[in-house]
């Protein structure tokens, strides 16, 4: 089980992951209603490297990039189920809306985010590229959103 962690002791957490050794994989999200996208995307994510951070955006930052309905789950509860799958090691919330300052601070070797980002769209790319570190997206499983799931519920419900 992985851990919730403020970013100062994520990046003290980090310095020792590189003095290790480890491999970081960094990815990002919102994870508004964890599903099976989300859990196979997060072990294609893990396989890259010896250690998975997760950055969780905040509630309020989540409601600037998807609206006033979202998210559905409270940061605390998303880091927390986030935190509790086996493939995650550390969750870190960050209230901005690009990860950019989070990564700045981490460095991560390896930055994952989902093929539906163009690579050299990707926020922090080259802070990660020019301290030797790649960059990697990785296809989602088709129809398996969040949105499509809210989409489910509320046609069900309006039966």
């Amino acid at each position: 089980m992985g851990t919730v962690v403020t970013k100062s002791r994520l990046i003290e957490i980090r310095s020792q992951y590189k003095r290790d050794g480890k491999k970081v994989v960094f990815t990002n999200g919102c994870f508004d209603i964890i599903h099976r996208g989300h859990v196979e995307y997060l072990q294609k994510a893990k396989s890259l490297g010896d250690v998975l951070i997760v950055g969780l955006n905040t509630d309020s930052s989540v409601r600037r990039l998807k609206g006033p309905a979202r998210p559905v789950v409270c940061e605390a509860d998303r880091a927390v189920v986030l935190s509790a799958l086996e493939v995650v090691d550390h969750v870190c919330l960050f209230d901005e809306d690009t990860p950019f300052e989070i990564i700045r601070d981490l460095v991560p070797d390896i930055l994952v985010k989902g093929a539906d980002w163009a690579i050299e769209k990707v926020v922090g790319k080259d802070i990660v590229e020019h301290a030797g570190g790649v960059v990697r997206t990785i296809e989602f499983l088709p129809d398996r959103s969040t949105t499509s799931i809210i989409d489910r519920i509320a046609q069900t419900m309006a039966r």
